[in-house]
């Protein structure tokens, strides 16, 4: 038997598994090729879209599906399809547009689940092109005409950015979806219920893992729900504070190989599980 047999860990990417470069150290690599060999199942959980995480599966290779769009959908990157996803219904774009409205400085993007379409320009949609490398795809909000995963609002002003908040929490329609910081500078309407932690729960149901053997490792607002639903959540050292203060443990950060530093805690009975 492997030492980690029937443990399912799922890792953040930005600002977790991924150092300031965007890049996967390879003292983490090496860790997670001993924990798989070892019979753990290894996957990340990340807000990205599938081809825009195209990169690090291909150099992480994780042995699991992986969770994508802030909880909207499982991918299977070994055939290159959804096993599960939730879609934003129609009525999201009312919303966008009525927040476009009231929000002229403020940054619009639509990801459906294959692509993300920039609705209207930004400094910050032009700095997230920049940062992730995602092509400029231009779209109004009317031509919208494909199911939807997520809509983004970007806005470099913080004051702007709770005023955004405000109006979109307190909307009439508000009941009717989640939002949640992915960035300081980014702000996210997702389908009701959708959440990291929702699909810990979905992908030990799809890989037969008990619940009580799962591990999550995350650094933001949006990592919480999955900290919260693993059996043991991790902060990385550079979080912020509210997922920090969420995790079980805290881990070095992000630059000092964590996923490493977790998988020898696990092995040390450091962090412990049933």
């Amino acid at each position: 038997m492997g030492r980690f047999d029937g443990i399912l860990l799922c890792s953040d990417l930005d600002g977790t598994l991924l150092n300031r470069d965007y890049a996967v150290s390879d003292e983490n690599i090496e860790a997670i090729r001993y924990f798989q060999r070892e019979g753990g199942l290894f996957t990340f959980v990340t807000g990205r879209m599938p081809y825009f995480a195209a990169h690090v599966y291909q150099r992480v290779e994780p042995n699991a599906p992986f969770g994508c769009i802030n909880g909207g959908g499982i991918y299977d990157h070994r055939t290159g399809k959804y096993l599960w996803r939730r879609e934003l219904p129609e009525e999201a774009l009312t919303l966008a547009k009525e927040t476009s409205k009231a929000f002229p400085e403020v940054g619009l993007q639509v990801n459906t689940f294959d692509r993300i379409y920039f609705c209207k320009e930004s400094p910050v949609m032009e700095g997230f092109r920049k940062a992730t490398g995602v092509p400029n795809c231009p779209r109004p909000l009317e031509e919208i005409d494909e199911p939807m995963a997520k809509i983004v609002f970007g806005e470099h002003d913080p004051a702007v950015m709770t005023r955004l908040q405000i109006f979109l929490t307190e909307h009439p329609a508000a009941k009717e979806f989640d939002f949640i910081h992915s960035e300081q500078m980014l702000y996210e309407m997702l389908p009701k219920g959708v959440n990291k932690g929702i699909l810990i729960q979905k992908m030990a149901e799809l890989l037969g893992i008990d619940p009580r053997r799962t591990v999550a490792v995350g650094d933001y607002y949006n990592d919480i729900p999955m900290l919260r639903e693993a059996a043991l959540g991790v902060a990385v050292a550079n979080a912020c504070p509210a997922a920090r203060a969420e995790a079980d443990a805290v881990t070095v950060s992000n630059e000092e190989h964590a996923i490493a530093a977790v998988i020898r805690d696990l092995e040390s009975g450091k962090l412990p599980l049933y």
